[in-house]
């Protein structure tokens, strides 16, 4: 977008007007700029159509995965020094000044001496060092993968309870709406003195106890959005989009030993965290070993009197390992470490394995809740609650009979979407434990 300010070259201008014209053009750049950054993000899509959506918001937008990205580039950017030489150091020494006359410069003392020193680390200790922070920075990204792996599993858990409490919403609603239909049912009959008043009362007390499950179906949706705004690093009250249709989270492994197998391959990213922090320990214990020999450091340097470079020289200088007390402590921390990151992944492989094993324990039973109620209790309770309408307006059942149809058919329905609810909750607890969350 361009704008021009023109104006007569020929007509004289104050000098207070032509000083307020730069600062007229630059307001209105800047505010073209804040319209259009404005115009940018209310262009941006609001998430919640679908769990695409969804995932794709988290990735971008979330805080902890941007610190945690940060950090993973942090640690990458630690395994080129971790192998580099030490600086070098230079030295001056000024030798034979005159307390009378002091003068620090090389031309006015006895001699002056430069000298430029470096410390070489031998036996591979450099390589070493470069190879612990390698896999220390690897264990960085995968831990980094696994709280992925996590907020994804938590935003499409609430993204199911939020989609689910507004389809049972509209479950309640249907319901109310039925009830209504039988109260005047009942009105009739009452009028026409083939049926008593108390079932238009029992009616109209049944839809006010709709209305409350509708009212904590309503509350459980609010919270439902603050959980997933929170999740997707937004406001707990910004606004989601509806979703579109219903989600679908599959599970790729068709037993759970399948799904073991996979975790017990080491799969995961928390495993794989555990495995990169035993393997920087092992090499770490490698490197306190090579400890044990020492290092060079070499130096060389110049003499000067007067004017004139009468020498040069060179040395070599070897660090003492005479703290073998400290030293040998150095090498068991690091023997300690090791054990202990070798535990800490046997440890994060069985938790893995538990938790997936109740995960889908979960999945499958609410899979065969939701099969069973689809195929066999909803039809069955349609039909048994059509037959009891139909004898009710006969006069054959009373209108208990019939109340009871009505809560038992629509009942069905929602404890389908319940189902439907535990089954998804289930395969995404399962898909984050597999790896496979997308």
């Amino acid at each position: 977008m361009a704008f021009f300010l023109m104006w007569p070259s020929g007509r004289a201008t104050s000098p207070h007007r032509r000083s307020a014209v730069p600062g007229m053009i630059l307001g209105l750049a800047l505010s073209w700029v804040i319209l259009g950054q404005a115009t940018v993000r209310a262009a941006e899509p609001i998430p919640g159509t679908d769990l695409a959506s969804i995932r794709a918001w988290l990735i971008v937008h979330n805080p902890q995965l941007r610190a945690l990205q940060a950090e993973r580039e942090a640690a990458e950017a630690r395994i080129l020094p971790a192998g580099a030489l030490p600086d070098p150091m230079f030295s001056l020494g000024l030798r034979g000044i005159d307390p009378d006359h002091p003068s620090l410069a090389p031309a006015n003392v006895d001699s002056t001496t430069y000298a430029v020193r470096q410390t070489f680390p031998l036996w591979g200790k450099r390589a070493l060092a470069r190879d612990v922070a390698r896999e220390q920075a690897q264990a960085t990204g995968y831990e980094r993968d696994a709280v992925e792996l996590e907020l994804l599993a938590r935003a499409e858990d609430a993204y199911v309870r939020y989609w689910h409490a507004r389809e049972a919403v509209v479950v309640i609603d249907r319901m109310i709406g039925l009830v209504r239909q039988v109260e005047e049912i009942a009105g009739v009959r009452y009028a026409l003195g083939m049926a008593a008043q108390q079932d238009s009362i029992r009616a109209q007390v049944e839809q006010t106890i709709l209305q409350q499950g509708r009212i904590e179906r309503m509350a459980a949706r609010s919270e439902a959005m603050a959980a997933l705004n929170a999740v997707l690093g937004r406001r707990a009250d910004a606004a989601l989009a509806e979703p579109a249709v219903a989600p679908t989270l599959s599970v790729a492994d068709a037993s759970l030993t399948e799904a073991l197998a996979r975790v017990e391959r080491g799969s995961h990213p928390e495993l794989r965290a555990s495995a990169a922090m035993a393997a920087a320990a092992n090499r770490n214990v490698t490197l306190e070993r090579r400890n044990r020999y020492p290092d060079i450091t070499v130096g060389v340097g110049s003499m000067q009197r007067g004017n004139r470079i009468e020498g040069y020289e060179l040395m070599l200088e070897v660090v003492i390992p005479f703290q073998q007390r400290a030293r040998r402590e150095r090498e068991r921390e690091a023997r300690l470490r090791e054990e202990a990151a070798l535990a800490r992944s046997d440890a994060t492989r069985n938790d893995l394995e538990g938790r997936l094993g109740a995960a889908w324990a979960r999945w499958s039973s609410a899979r065969e809740r939701r099969q069973l109620t689809e195929k066999t209790l909803l039809p069955q309770s349609e039909a048994n609650f059509k037959s009891a309408m139909a004898s009710y307006q006969v006069g054959q059942v009373d209108f208990g009979t019939l109340l009871a149809a009505l809560n038992g058919w629509q009942g069905a329905d929602l404890a389908r979407l319940d189902a439907q609810r535990d089954e998804l909750l289930g395969a995404a607890a399962v898909r984050a434990i597999d790896g496979d969350i997308r």
